[in-house]
């Protein structure tokens, strides 16, 4: 007998005495009950045809460059947030028609945020903004989010990429929450299916060079709900 097989006799045994001290149990082997049978994956429609088009998407699927705001020494930090969506507002409609609008009072009201007159800047849609090294380089990105007129909220992110400032999300919808998990942005968002809600975990793609939506999820909702906000429709694919 080798010496694995002589350990577990000898764990077997003490087991067996332990069991045989206790409170009365007569110690022994005892069945669990039937045991369900092991099944493994089944394929479904194993013929099906490949796809000749991707489904559309939300989202941004690709960086976009900000052009005419500048980034001292490459800190987010130093820049205005304001001015950075309503440079981005302009030249990336993201989510959004330029005919629609919504879009056109949501640019509207981003002037307000260059007002030094405090009842219009008080007008400002863009909401306190927050810095998390989402991309792992090491920097921290800009996080903002843009109330609009639809009651839905405009969620976008910035880096600073090689002395340049980068679009690396954009999403809308009708936001419950959002919360920061590492390097994830977690978006719960109304669902159209009563006490549920959209949970969409977002994370940087390093081939992709942007923030994809890497997980989506329909779930029971524990919180109060905002009211409802259908989901936007997907951009068309040359909105960009």
């Amino acid at each position: 007998m080798n010496r694995s097989r002589l350990a577990l006799t000898a764990a077997f045994a003490a087991l067996a005495a332990a069991l045989a001290g206790g409170c009365g149990d007569p110690g022994g082997l005892r069945g669990a009950g039937a045991t369900p049978s092991a099944q493994g994956p089944t394929h479904l429609w194993p013929d099906l045809p490949a796809p000749s088009a991707p489904a559309e998407d939300y989202g941004a699927i690709e960086s976009v460059r900000v052009k005419g705001v500048r980034v001292p020494g490459g800190d987010l930090r130093k820049v205005d947030p304001a001015d950075v969506v309503r440079a981005d507002f302009e030249q990336n409609p993201g989510t959004y028609d330029t005919a629609d609008s919504v879009y056109e009072q949501t640019v509207e009201r981003l002037d307000d945020c260059a007002e030094k007159d405090s009842g219009a800047r008080g007008r400002c849609p863009v909401l306190k903004a927050y810095y998390r090294d989402l991309t792992g380089d090491g920097k921290d990105d800009l996080i903002v989010g843009v109330s609009t007129p639809d009651d839905n909220l405009d969620i976008r992110v910035y880096a600073e990429q090689e002395g340049r400032l980068t679009q690396i999300m954009e999403m809308s919808d009708a936001v419950l929450g959002v919360e920061l998990a590492g390097r994830a942005l977690i978006i719960r968002a109304v669902s159209s299916l009563p006490g549920y809600e959209y949970h969409t975990v977002w994370s940087w793609d390093a081939h992709q060079k942007t923030m994809l939506p890497t997980r989506d999820e329909i779930v029971r909702s524990t919180h109060a709900r905002r009211p409802k906000t259908p989901r936007p429709a997907p951009a068309e694919s040359g909105a960009r």
